[in-house]
């Protein structure tokens, strides 16, 4: 009896420690003031996504999170021991993604977010995790535009606070730019006759002709590099360059590849591993 006890004694004792140095490490693994610490001691966090764009964000009817875009998100959740319970998706709409990040209302933004030299004056940016082109999509039986250069009294329809109205303002002055809050009243409007383009990323645009088939066609090509970027608060760089090193291993890793697979990779083609901008 007395061996058994002196045994079973010993056993807690290393239990014990052995349960102390795991916690010491999971303590120590993030600075104790840094974001990350916050987060992963919280086991929450918030996330900006877009609702509304096949292949890459969508919530659907039971707030159930898709997309590539999600499952970049997730990937920085699960390395800060966040399960998916501890996620909140919030819609981030392209009008509002810096304005939410300012306010706190979102950890980080994964949502379609193209790093430009402006938007880096109010939000830090890790990645980019893919870089997409700006296209055009119209009507299948419209053969009145087929490029940038067709544009020219057309009702072009984006978002507003979008780098493709801007762009398409500069590419064709001579077009009416038509802005709504998001890419799916766009394409709505476009079927219905409203407007005669809708631009934005040729992926945004080619989740959307693939869920209505036969209707659009996209034409033009990309006239420009669109690099999607993580945003968080614009000071937090620990956060921005510790999401940096998470996209690197995952793109190393295999996992970056699985997101895409498993999501955009159903219609698109394998995009070029991105190179991250430790700027």
């Amino acid at each position: 009896m007395r061996t058994t006890s002196v045994r079973s004694v010993a056993a807690a004792a290393v239990a014990v420690l052995l349960s102390a140095v795991l916690a010491g490490c999971s303590s120590n693994e993030f600075a104790p003031d840094s974001t990350m610490a916050r987060l992963a001691e919280s086991g929450a966090i918030t996330i900006g996504i877009k609702a509304d764009q096949p292949l890459f964000g969508e919530l659907d009817e039971s707030g159930a999170a898709r997309g590539f875009d999600t499952e970049i998100a997730r990937i920085v959740a699960d390395e800060l021991g966040i399960a998916e319970d501890g996620i909140a998706w919030v819609e981030a709409v392209s009008g509002e993604r810096e304005r939410i990040l300012a306010d706190g209302e979102a950890d980080l933004v994964v949502a379609t977010y193209t790093i430009s030299s402006e938007r880096k004056e109010r939000v830090g940016f890790a990645g980019p995790y893919y870089v997409a082109g700006q296209s055009l999509l119209t009507r299948m039986d419209d053969a009145t535009i087929a490029s940038v250069a067709d544009l020219a009294g057309k009702d072009v329809c984006s978002v507003q606070g979008s780098t493709g109205a801007r762009t398409i303002r500069d590419l064709a002055p001579e077009a009416n730019v038509v802005l709504f809050e998001d890419y799916s009243a766009c394409v709505d409007g476009l079927g219905e006759g409203q407007v005669d383009v809708v631009t934005s990323d040729d992926v945004i645009l080619a989740g959307y002709a693939a869920q209505r088939p036969g209707e659009f066609r996209l034409v033009g090509g990309n006239v420009t590099a669109e690099p999607y970027g993580i945003g968080v608060a614009l000071e937090d760089d620990e956060f921005r360059m510790w999401i940096n090193d998470v996209l690197e291993e995952a793109i190393e890793d295999g996992r970056w590849k699985a997101a895409w697979d498993s999501t955009a990779g159903a219609v698109l083609p394998e995009p070029q591993r991105p190179y991250i901008d430790r700027y």
